[in-house]
């Protein structure tokens, strides 16, 4: 089912005998808790930019600044002096179904310059593949010229399942979670960047490390596989650790900890069979388990991020998720090895703002997120507080 499709639903969170949704590695079942009407209350959601469509993901400079893109082609740049649409060529770009413009992160190491883009791409007006993009802004913030194609060939059929986000790990290492294109022979093949996480080097060569670093086929790219729909990526602090986000069927939405040239069990053949497990352990028993899955009912997961600084009180380190079908955040709560002992939904974004596409921590560690409802859509902040006990 296409995220831009599935119904709306009623809070999956309403007591805590719903946190046996959650699994972990542990097996154990991890606490769950209802929204709190003083813990909304402590929190002022803030509206950064309102009237767009579909504003699909956000990055900040170090400086501050703020990009963000909507998936019709649009890139805005937010200073002090406000919003500024950038002009950038877009006349190739294919908007259909989920695709378009989709995830964006700005380049660490410079202030006010690279920035990387995954977007669908046409020739003729027919779909061809995702590609991975480096920009440069120009000086005076106004345009951005295309630099060059980092990676190409991910699958694109309809625009079904086309990701796509990009994060930094450190060591300078661009990584990427891709969609299957809804074809059902692309997750377990790994000369198919769909269905996979992807790392590269913005400079251009293959990192030695990655787990097909000696390949000539596009496995070269590939750092795991047997993925539905990755939308979510992030570093968890502290560590070099990539976790993703995943969209499952008509269940079981997942949290994953990515390990490189790990097989995640998603393999839905013959044809395009959506009722196998997203994990399937009987088919590929070494397959890596979920560290968080929403169990027979999905909430339709977007993008992740970590929650950052001490004014997150116990949240300080936990997992943010945003939900489209949803509507709201998730908050996972790990323990020093990686599993959720907890899960919680934000009361300031529960079932008021409508489908939430993406969750990104910004300067003084403040929540954005971006809203998915196709139309008044929005960029809020949610400024740190602490939970109760």
């Amino acid at each position: 089912m296409s995220d831009a499709t599935r119904p709306r639903s009623r809070r999956l969170l309403a007591s805590a005998g719903a946190a046996m949704m959650a699994v972990t590695l542990a097996g154990s079942a991890p606490h769950a808790s209802a929204s709190s009407p003083d813990l909304a209350a402590a929190a002022s959601v803030q509206t950064v930019v309102s009237s767009l469509n579909i504003p699909w993901d956000v990055s900040f400079f170090r400086n501050g600044d703020m990009l963000f893109t909507e998936r019709g082609g649009r890139i805005v740049l937010r200073t002090a002096a406000g919003n500024r649409t950038i002009k950038a060529p877009m006349s190739d770009l294919y908007v259909a179904s989920e695709g378009g413009l989709m995830g964006l992160v700005v380049d660490p190491t410079t202030v006010h310059s690279y920035f990387y883009t995954c977007q669908t791409y046409k020739s003729g007006g027919n779909p061809v593949d995702v590609r991975i993009i480096q920009w440069k802004l120009s000086a005076d913030g106004t345009s951005a010229a295309r630099q060059r194609v980092v990676v190409s060939g991910l699958p694109l059929t309809s625009g079904r399942h086309s990701g796509c986000r990009l994060r930094f790990t450190p060591g300078y290492r661009l990584n990427a979670g891709t969609g299957d294109a809804a074809t059902g022979v692309n997750p377990q093949n790994l000369d198919n960047l769909g269905g996979k996480t992807l790392r590269m080097d913005p400079r251009g060569p293959v990192p030695s490390d990655n787990p097909y670093a000696g390949a000539t086929t596009s496995r070269r790219w590939v750092s795991s596989y047997g993925h539905r729909n990755v939308q979510g990526l992030d570093v968890r602090p502290g560590t070099s650790q990539l976790w993703s986000q995943e969209q499952g069927t008509t269940r079981d939405d997942e949290t994953n900890a990515i390990v490189s040239g790990g097989n995640y069990g998603y393999d839905p053949v013959p044809g395009y069979n959506e009722s196998v497990p997203m994990t399937d352990t009987t088919k590929f028993p070494n397959a890596i388990r979920a560290r968080w899955s929403s169990g027979s009912s999905t909430v339709a997961t977007s993008g992740i991020t970590f929650l950052r600084g001490s004014g997150w009180g116990r949240w300080n380190g936990a997992l943010a998720v945003a939900e489209l079908k949803g509507q709201g955040v998730r908050v996972l709560t790990l323990n020093s090895s990686g599993q959720v002992t907890r899960q919680e939904q934000l009361p300031a974004l529960d079932n008021t703002y409508g489908r939430i596409r993406t969750v990104q921590s910004g300067p003084g560690g403040a929540l954005y997120v971006t809203t998915s409802n196709g139309s008044n859509d929005k960029v809020l902040r949610l400024p740190p507080y602490a939970p109760p006990a």
